[in-house]
C-alpha cells in the first residue's frame, strides 16, 4: 500500500469530493472495502482494464494531519495480460493511474516521484 500527501495547501476532499464515483470512473464498479490504518478503502475486485487484477483506494485520516491517500493496485502477470491480446491495455492502465494520481493530490508523476525519494532520504539512519 503507498500512501501520497497532497500538494501544499491542497486537501484530498477538496480534490475529490465524491472518491467512490470517481474510484468507479476510473477503475470500475467498487466492491467492497478493506480495513487500512483505521480507515475504510475502497475496492475494485473486477477492474475494467485488464492489467488491474484488483484496485484498492481511499482516503486515510490521521488525528492533527491531513488525510493522505492510500492506494494498491495489484497488477496481472504482463505475460498473461499479452498472451490474451491485451497488450494496448498496459499503456491504459499507467495512464488511468497517472491520471487518478495527479487529479487526487496535485502532484505529476515527477514530483510523486521526488517526494517519494525525499521521504526515503528522511528516514535513512546517520553514520
Amino acid at each position: 500500500m503507498k500512501e501520497y500527501k497532497m500538494r501544499r495547501g491542497e486537501t484530498l476532499e477538496e480534490n475529490i469530493p465524491d472518491m467512490e464515483a470517481t474510484v468507479e470512473d476510473y477503475f470500475g464498479p467498487i466492491t467492497g472495502t478493506e480495513e487500512y490504518n483505521g480507515s475504510d478503502l475502497h475496492v475494485v475486485g473486477d477492474p475494467k482494464n485488464p492489467v488491474f487484477e484488483k484496485v484498492v483506494v481511499g482516503a486515510v485520516k490521521y488525528s492533527g494531519k491531513k488525510d493522505t491517500l492510500a492506494v494498491h493496485f495489484e497488477e496481472r502477470d504482463a505475460a498473461d495480460v499479452i498472451a490474451e491480446g491485451n497488450a494496448d491495455a498496459a499503456q491504459d492502465a499507467v495512464n488511468a493511474k497517472n491520471e487518478f494520481l495527479l487529479e487526487a493530490t496535485g502532484r505529476d508523476a515527477k514530483a510523486r516521484r521526488d517526494s517519494l525519494k525525499r521521504a526515503v532520504e528522511d528516514e535513512a539512519p546517520d553514520y
